[in-house]
């Protein structure tokens, strides 16, 4: 008995232990489980933050963009993501404006594309249409703005459930990440909002060529006070074009004979829509055969300001141009585009009876890295442009037909054609000049027009007190193809919004206009105190 009492014993107190072991066990099961559960479900929810910010990179990068009209531009905006937020003024190929704009994990960049002919010259068809415009502006960014972040929310949250449904093939997980994408992007977007600093475009950080644009750089607070004023006065000489139809009447006695041309000599427009006005009214009204463009048709030479050169063709006349120091090869090239355009660059053409030379300007001086010397006469420039004029001469000499007018954009190209062609043609220096060249021994008498700018010299026209006048020449040429006589147009000038026309009938065609000789520069500096133009020509 006492033996089974004790084994009995001995039974009971070795089960206890095993007992106390089998509870713990079961009770860290349960701990154990939860641990589990609750990793695999921090896996979900780390995995469903993934696929919403993926989704909402992809969706942003896919979607982020709109195409919206900024006055008389259009613009291309976009949103990416980024920690800094800011925005960026794309002006291609000129460089950009970087703006600290906002904070936010978003940044904005906004790509300034063509301009439109239209909306810009509408802008001076209506007195108000520049206030407006410069009003409507902030609208148009407000409103592009705007349409760009509700598109790019719609795109991220819908490329976020997509990406999600692919991923989990479950529609609560689905619904969590597209919740998840929206909450992320409106609030990046809330964020970047509620930071905007407006301040920011007084303090822009250019690159590019626009750090060496002092138009834009050094005076654009100057010329933006200016500008009010001179639309004004754009309105009223736009408006006062009329009057020549009444100038006419007034001229010396000249009667164009029989077969006479009548070319029509512009230079420098540098992106003014005015200009154009005045060239189809002058076409029109004086019957205009050939139009001669000597160059700087545009400021700098970008692609935007390429559909400014569209004008061309609704002249319905042959248009002959060069390029100048601030047309680049592609300005060169969308003017060649044009039905109506004939683009000389050492090279020879024949249009209603004549022979015209012209070669481009050797400098692009918007583009510092390619024409370090600027547009200032120093020696270095001087050989550049006598050069040109040197390369031009040869092709004269060697033209089987006699050449009657060469064309250069800088008059200082013009010394190496004196003697070899009557006429010379130039612009840049945004004055009108009319001289002979110096003359060479048994040869015969050159002379060198130089036109003002047909366009105001655009921008840099504002810098002085008074805006720089509008000016074109029109020049008569006989069945001999002999200068017979010319008129000088000039609308605004001296603060006044005023149209003259003044005509000079030259007495002796053969000996050319009675006018002084010019000096000319020479390799290595100038010989001469000839006007000098300045790097912003």
């Amino acid at each position: 008995m006492d033996g089974q009492e004790n084994e009995q014993h001995s039974t009971g107190a070795g089960a206890a232990p095993e007992n106390g072991r089998a509870r713990r066990r079961a009770f860290r099961m349960p701990r154990a489980g939860q641990w589990v559960a609750g990793l695999r479900r921090l896996g979900i929810m780390l995995a469903v933050l993934v696929v919403a910010l993926t989704g909402v990179v992809a969706g942003t990068y896919a979607g982020g963009h709109q195409g919206t009209d900024i006055g008389p531009f259009r613009a291309e905006l976009s949103l990416s993501p980024s920690l800094g937020g800011g925005t960026t003024v794309d002006v291609p190929p000129l460089g950009a404006l970087r703006l600290d704009s906002h904070s936010g994990p978003a940044y904005l960049t906004v790509r300034l594309g063509s301009l439109d002919q239209g909306r810009t010259e509408a802008l001076l068809d209506d007195p108000a249409s520049i206030s407006r415009a410069s009003q409507s502006a902030v609208e148009d960014i407000r409103a592009g703005v705007l349409r760009l972040g509700l598109k790019t929310l719609a795109w991220t949250v819908l490329a976020t459930l997509l990406l999600a449904g692919l991923t989990f093939r479950n529609s609560r997980r689905t619904a969590w990440a597209g919740g998840l994408a929206l909450a992320i992007t409106s609030g990046s977007l809330g964020l970047a909002a509620a930071t905007v600093r407006p301040q920011s475009i007084e303090e822009p950080r250019y690159e590019g060529l626009l750090v060496n644009a002092p138009a834009i750089v050094g005076d654009a607070r100057r010329i933006a006070n200016d500008y009010t004023k001179y639309a004004d006065q754009l309105q009223r000489m736009v408006g006062n074009v009329s009057k020549l139809y009444t100038t006419v009447s007034a001229l010396p006695v000249y009667e164009p004979a029989p077969g006479t041309t009548r070319v029509l000599h512009v230079s420098d427009m540098h992106l003014n829509p005015a200009g154009w006005s005045l060239i189809r009214t002058i076409v029109e009204q004086f019957g205009i055969d050939v139009v001669i463009d000597t160059g700087d048709i545009t400021d700098w030479g970008s692609e935007p300001e390429a559909s400014y050169v569209g004008s061309i063709s609704l002249l319905k006349k042959p248009y002959v141009y060069i390029r100048g120091n601030h047309d680049s090869a592609r300005t060169a090239a969308a003017v060649a585009q044009q039905p109506n355009a004939i683009v000389l660059d050492n090279s020879t053409t024949t249009v209603s009876g004549l022979t015209i030379a012209g070669i481009a300007d050797p400098r692009f001086t918007p583009d510092k890295e390619t024409s370090p010397a600027g547009s200032d006469l120093t020696p270095q420039v001087a050989d550049q442009v006598i050069g040109a004029g040197e390369k031009l001469a040869t092709t004269v000499q060697n033209s089987p037909t006699k050449v009657d007018i060469a064309l250069v954009h800088d008059p200082a190209s013009a010394g190496p054609l004196s003697g070899i062609t009557p006429l010379v043609l130039a612009g840049h220096l945004h004055e009108r000049q009319v001289a002979k060249l110096p003359q060479v021994p048994d040869k015969e008498p050159t002379t060198l027009m130089v036109e003002g700018s047909t366009g105001g010299a655009g921008l840099r026209g504002l810098e002085g007190e008074k805006p720089t006048p509008l000016t074109m020449t029109v020049l008569y040429f006989d069945q001999q193809k002999m200068l017979q006589a010319y008129d000088e147009i000039t609308v605004g000038g001296t603060g006044q919004s005023q149209v003259s026309l003044e005509r000079h009938v030259i007495k002796e065609p053969e000996k050319g206009a009675q006018v002084p000789v010019t000096p000319t520069p020479g390799r290595g500096g100038v010989e001469s105190p000839t006007p000098t133009p300045t790097a912003t020509r």
